[in-house]
């Protein structure tokens, strides 16, 4: 198989590429990985079946383009939000904000990301898990550091952490822009439910000195 076959992306063909992806994310979405045909990938971007391997190895290259995807960009997100603050609470509550707002604007990915992790050779599925462990532990060293400073009442910081992360999926089932709430209104709503929760009284944007 030649180097072209095996999945090599040409110098000219990011757009393709990236539009491969989005037609792949959206059909992922709406009917499943395993119901999706590469036929109806290439469909959807307007190329030729045989085109697709230009970019791709196989079907589940595009589900591991996504999931790998949505995974760095989320713990991108988790560093720049945590590096624009100081102090271990102002961090925590930026950490919590980028949380939501990511889970709210990227709603589809998320879906397919826990949906469809089962769907992943075990190699490819290592490869997700270790990033998911890698953001899950940044958010669960805010916890501990927070409680070690004396911010906040924490019961048990592995299951508090897993609390915080479960909100940013809920929120991805049913958020919606047209929403009675705005993204705002939320993120500052699960902000103060989360603190409290962490046994942290103060409204968000409130600082007081730990004990």
């Amino acid at each position: 198989m030649s180097e072209r076959r095996r999945g090599a992306n040409p110098p000219n063909g990011a757009k393709t590429a990236k539009a491969i992806r989005e037609a792949a994310a959206e059909l992922f979405f709406r009917h499943g990985y395993e119901a999706t045909t590469l036929r109806q990938v290439a469909a959807k971007v307007g190329i030729q079946v045989g085109s697709l391997y230009n970019h791709i190895s196989g079907k589940e290259t595009l589900l591991r383009w996504i999931m790998v995807g949505i995974m760095e960009d989320l713990l991108a997100a988790q560093e720049e939000a945590i590096a624009g603050q100081t102090g271990t609470l102002n961090q925590l509550r930026a950490a919590i904000d980028c949380h939501i707002r990511f889970h709210a604007a990227r709603a589809r990915d998320v879906f397919i990301g826990n949906s469809e992790l089962r769907s992943l050779s075990p190699p490819n599925r290592r490869q997700v898990i270790e990033l998911r462990d890698r953001y899950e532990a940044t958010l669960r060293e805010l916890v501990e550091r927070a409680a070690a400073e004396g911010w906040a009442d924490v019961v048990d910081p592995q299951l508090q952490t897993f609390a915080i992360l479960a909100i940013g999926v809920h929120v991805s089932t049913w958020y919606r822009p047209k929403g009675p709430l705005t993204l705002d209104e939320i993120v500052e709503k699960y902000t103060v439910i989360v603190l409290r929760q962490l046994g942290v009284q103060e409204p968000a944007g409130s600082l007081r000195t730990p004990n």
